[in-house]
Order: C-alpha cells, then structure tokens, then sequence
C-alpha cells in the first residue's frame, strides 16, 4: 500500500472514532452520497490536478457577464455540493446580481462524515491537499466564467465554515472576502485530536495569538486583508459560540481595529449585528449572532429580497444570512448590465442631521440617470438628483451611507466610499438577554480571566459560558450595565 493512500485510511478511521463537528449514527453516514447535477447545477471535471480529491459543481446564471464577482460555497458535514445548492439560497443571488457560484464537495473517500479537513494540515494550508484544489476550482472558473479576480469570496457552514476561515488565511491573495458559519478560527487546530476541543471551546488565545495563526498561514503577506463576516447561532452546542468570538479577535487583530465595534444593530430572525470598521470607516470584520439558533446555516424562506433558502438538516429559519452576507461583501451594487460601470460619486458627504433625518449630498457623475443610496448596506432610495434626504431614523444613531451611479440601462456603478452620520439627541436605552457567550460574542461585554465584564460599565457577569444569562442596558451607545431585574428601553 503506498504511503499516501495509508495516511487516507487513516485519517478515516481516526474521523469514525471522534467528534469532528457533526455526530452522525452509521446510517446518517451511509446515506451521504455524491451529488448529482440538479436544476442549473452542473459538475465539472477537468479542473485540475486536484491533490484533495474534491468534486467540483458549479451554477453560473444565463448571460452572466465577464468580470463579474465569484463565490465559492462550501457545504458542512454530512452535506452535499447539491445540499448547499438547493438550500443556501445562493443560486437566488447569483441570478439577482450576476456571479457563479461555485460548490465544492468533499466525501467520505477523504472523511467518514464527508467534512471538509479544517484541522489537518495536509488538507488545509497553502499549496496543499483540499485547500489547493480549491484554489483550482477558482482559475478555472476565472477562465471559464471570467470571473474578476478582485472579487473572489469563500463561505462556508461548520466544516466548510472551518476551511473557509483556513482559506481566507492561507491565501488572502486570492480572497476578497469570506463568511464562517458556525466555524472555527482559522488554524485552530492542527490535528484530528484537537479538533473536537476546538468546537466546544477554542484555546484562550489572545487576539495577537489568534492573528498570528493568519499571518503565519502566508509568511510575509501583509494585505490588504479580506473582509470577513462571522454568523454564529447562541444554543449551538455543536460549534460553541466561543468559536465566534475567537474569529472577531483573529480577524479583528489581523486588520490592527480592536475589538470594540464601531456600531451594533438589531437585524430580522433576533440577529445582532456588530460592524468593526477598518481606518477609513468600511466595515472590515462584522458579526452576526442569532439568539436562540443552533448549529446550522440561517435562511428565511420567502419571495422578498431579502428572504431565501429552504427549511432542512443545518439550515434553520431565522434570517437569510446569504443576503446579508452578499450585501457586506457588495454583490448588490454591481448587478451586470452590460456595458462598462460608471465610476464612483465624488464628494459624498453630509450636509446636516437632525433627530430623524440625515440629508447628504455628492458630485454628479457624467452618464448617471439616477443614483443609489445605500444605508448600513441596504438599498434606501433612487434619487435622480445629488442630495438626498433620509428621514424616520433613530435619535443619536450613527448610519453608514454609500452612493452609487446608475446609467440608463439600470447598471450600478461603483460604490462610494462611506460617509457616516450621526443624528442628533440621545438614543433609546435598548435591552439585550442572553447567554453570558452571546453576549460577547455580538461585542456586549469582553472576557478576561475566564470572567465576562460588560462593556462600558465593567461590571462582572460571571464565567464566560452558555449557561449563565443576563441582561445588559445600553445607553448610552456602547455603555452596558447589567438591568437584570428589569430593562426598560427608551
């Protein structure tokens, strides 16, 4: 026997006897099977040598344009390429703003519950196993699809969620930008017998630790990074939301932000969302806690925008997170149309600001028919003028605003870069109950000594794990005081 097919077998076995991120019984294994092409998904061969012995399945939506966006897609355990095809909601988006999506599928050849080898080095670094043959599937959709290698990002739920995060780090030369659901930190564990300690509770590592394991994935690349979107369910007992926290700090530290937010609002589906800003005020990290959810990827079936996916194993109704993650990464803004993209709006800023309203203005762009304005990522009006005025906000709120050219084909330009403004008056207190986890987790309070303080106020919450649950008061913006025996907001 060779040896390259031993170590196979070995790693095989060694999978059957521990927990790497789903316990599956025999039967659940044996009904793992290759996924067959469905609908618009069609497999491709011939990618390349493929040292991780992956299939690849691809969609790409009719007319898609050249130098449109990439996306690469990777199911969980005991899940298939067409699992995550008819579940996800991606194909959804691929059609409403024009890119491929790309899903590779592992099997139990390569593990015994077909996870993708987020913990084995052979799998999982640069130029090596899985990881390389990912990496194949991207130049050929390049060339196949003329896919723009600018914009080339990566997702993953659970053990795609681990190798996601492990992509992202060994090759961010190749990434954009990336989305870890219920994952793991990048490089969190380098062995078959470390990988179920990382699920339930990564090492305690300080963020410079954790974004040393990035930055010694490439050695001596120094940026630009890719921008990560971490979502994370609070009753997930499969991968702890501790996993959460430790990608905010690996990420966080690698961008040099810290790992206090820049803002932090309430989205659909019970979902808090915490935006950490890179220098120039783009959202660089931004994570995503859903109270309640357990292990699984969020959808929201519907006909809306902003709804997708479909109700099955690991994917819960909550919200859909494909949308709002395609939105951070800004697959939204650049819808094909045919010809050449106007150019960004100059001279976006803000003219003034009241309780409820923000009024801003910018510089025409020659060939616009109308312009885009976007709020915190969400599309807010059409003007065809270069002011706007966006009413209904909240009192001493800060709002993220871009703009974006449209020509008379309906084809959106390049975004802004962002301008934020900040109503006047005071904000209403807002009150959040969770697990002392969650809580860190969507940037409420910090850790320090295996204890949780709240942000703000400082005062001790207790051990820092999922059993032990408060309720924080902010107010004012990013001060929180424990409000157990009762929380008022306004």
């Amino acid at each position: 026997m060779r040896p390259s097919t031993l170590r196979r077998l070995l790693r095989r076995v060694a999978t059957t006897a521990a927990l790497v991120l789903v316990t599956a019984t025999p039967s659940t294994v044996a009904a793992v099977q290759p996924a067959t092409a469905a609908g618009g998904l069609q497999q491709v061969t011939g990618f390349g040598s493929n040292p991780g012995n992956l299939r690849m399945y691809a969609y790409a939506p009719a007319n898609l344009s050249a130098d449109a966006p990439l996306v690469i897609a990777l199911h969980g355990c005991t899940q298939t390429a067409d699992d995550y095809y008819t579940n996800s909601g991606w194909p959804k988006y691929a059609d409403l703003w024009g890119f491929a999506v790309v899903f590779p599928q592992t099997s139990s050849a390569n593990n015994a519950l077909s996870c993708f080898g987020w913990f084995d080095p052979a799998e999982d670094t640069r130029g090596r196993g899985e990881a390389a043959s990912i990496v194949q599937m991207v130049e050929y959709a390049k060339q196949q699809y003329g896919s723009d290698a600018r914009r080339v990002y990566v997702t993953g739920l659970s053990a795609g969620g681990g190798m996601t995060a492990d992509l992202l780090a060994a090759y961010p030369d190749v990434f954009a930008g990336g989305s870890v659901a219920s994952g793991l930190p990048a490089q969190c564990a380098t062995s078959q017998s470390a990988a179920s300690g990382c699920q339930t509770g990564p090492l305690k590592l300080t963020p410079a630790q954790w974004g040393d394991k990035v930055r010694g994935s490439y050695p001596g690349y120094s940026g630009p990074w890719p921008r990560v979107a971490i979502w994370q369910g609070t009753s997930d007992y499969t991968v702890y939301p501790a996993n959460a926290t430790a990608l905010r700090d690996q990420w966080t530290d690698v961008w040099g932000i810290g790992q206090t937010p820049s803002s932090t609002d309430s989205l659909p589906g019970n979902t808090t969302r915490s935006v950490y800003d890179d220098a120039s005020g783009r959202p660089a990290v931004v994570t995503y806690s859903v109270s309640g959810m357990g292990h699984g990827l969020a959808v929201a079936p519907g006909p809306g925008t902003d709804q997708c996916g479909t109700t099955a194993a690991y994917f819960l109704s909550a919200i859909c997170s494909t949308y709002h993650t395609g939105v951070f990464w800004g697959l939204d803004q650049g819808a094909p149309g045919g010809g050449e993209q106007l150019p960004a709006p100059s001279g976006l800023r803000v003219a003034s600001v009241t309780a409820n309203s923000a009024s801003l203005t910018w510089n025409a762009v020659p060939g616009a028919a109308s312009y885009t304005v976007h709020r915190d990522g969400t599309k807010v009006a059409s003007p065809a003028s270069t002011t706007y005025t966006d009413t209904g906000l909240t009192a001493g709120t800060a709002y993220r605003y871009t703009v974006t050219a449209v020509d008379g084909s309906g084809t959106s330009g390049t975004a802004s870069p962002p301008v934020t403004a900040t109503t006047t008056g005071s904000a209403p207190a807002r009150c959040f109950t969770a697990t002392n986890y969650a809580q860190v987790t969507a940037g409420r309070a910090h850790t320090t000594g295996g204890y949780v303080y709240a942000n703000g106020s400082g005062e001790n919450m207790g051990l820092y794990n999922v059993f032990v649950t408060h309720t924080l008061k902010e107010s004012p913006a990013g001060y929180f005081v424990v409000a157990d025996s009762g929380c008022t907001a306004g």
